[in-house]
């Protein structure tokens, strides 16, 4: 099926409104402006639910991708924010979009574990960066088959234009989301606890339950 079409595949059980996927792709500013508020809060729902989901299917097969390299996803996931480079644990969480307390636990398993150590930050010296060791790239590494393998097959799916757009979509979003203010009182960034106690953030990298995503290998 061509990729246009594809995109233009209804979700079942749900009937196509007029208007609304033309505003649900890049370039259709003009559309939004034309949909009502009920219409907008749709488009939100979808789009919530639609990342949950895809949420937990990249928890599923991040685990099923680690679990050879004797690695949690979410133990994948914090080691992979390091691997170019050396980064705070508040680095980390920044970069993951979850809470620094969740990295911090999983931070600390790696270093026991010996996949990862603290080293000395010469801009804070409170705040120490976590960096892979030599068995934590080789466990990483051991990863990289099944990760191509899965990458081959999605853009295979989806067509590797429509693979791309996907990407830069969904980055959109998350950059979209991190420019607006908590709608409860218009100062903490989506996602972020105002007074700082630990969210459902956390969830996505607890190392009790694995969380992570199909990240770098």
């Amino acid at each position: 099926m061509p990729e246009s079409a594809r995109g233009r595949e209804s979700v079942p059980g749900r009937e196509s409104v007029p208007g609304r996927e033309e505003a649900a792709v890049g370039g259709a500013g003009a559309a939004a402006e034309g949909l009502s508020g009920r219409a907008r809060q749709d488009l939100l729902s979808r789009t919530a639910l639609g990342v949950f989901r895809l949420n937990g299917q990249f928890l599923a097969v991040s685990e099923e991708l680690a679990r050879p390299a004797g690695l949690t996803a979410a133990r994948w996931q914090v080691l992979g924010a390091v691997l170019r480079e050396p980064l705070p644990v508040a680095g980390i969480a920044r970069t993951m979009g979850i809470t620094r307390q969740s990295v911090q636990r999983v931070a600390d398993l790696l270093a026991a574990g010996g996949l990862a150590e603290y080293v000395p930050n010469p801009a804070h010296r409170r705040a120490k960066l976590l960096r892979p060791t030599e068995a934590g790239r080789a466990a990483i590494a051991r990863i990289a088959p099944g990760h191509a393998t899965l990458a081959a097959r999605l853009a295979a799916e989806l067509g590797e234009s429509a693979f791309a757009e996907t990407a830069r979509v969904l980055e959109r979003l998350a950059a979209a989301l991190d420019t607006l203010g908590d709608p409860a009182d218009g100062e903490a960034g989506f996602g972020e606890s105002a007074d700082g106690d630990v969210s459902v953030r956390d969830v996505s990298v607890g190392d009790a339950a694995p969380g992570g995503a199909v990240g770098p290998s």
